[in-house]
């Protein structure tokens, strides 16, 4: 078994999916940077934002993990 933050995932599962590690580190990452502007910010919109916005990147990750192509836009342009 592979422990995936509280959970644990199976070998089989682990094995099909060699990016499952780095993909759910990043979402941890992704959750205590929204945690973090919330307490720092003390604002659930900006908290959420970030979240939202780092969580993509992970999608993105685990889409290029798994495909070995980085996805189209995705409407995450940090810029606008």
């Amino acid at each position: 078994m592979v422990n995936l933050g509280l959970s644990r995932v199976d070998d089989a599962v682990a094995a099909k999916h060699p990016g499952l590690g780095e993909y759910a580190a990043c979402q941890s990452k992704a959750f205590v940077k929204g945690l973090f502007t919330f307490v720092t910010v003390a604002g659930s919109v900006a908290s959420y934002w970030v979240t939202r916005v780092e969580s993509q990147k992970c999608s993105n990750l685990w889409l290029f993990l798994e495909a070995r192509q980085l996805p189209t836009d995705t409407g995450t342009d940090q810029h606008s």
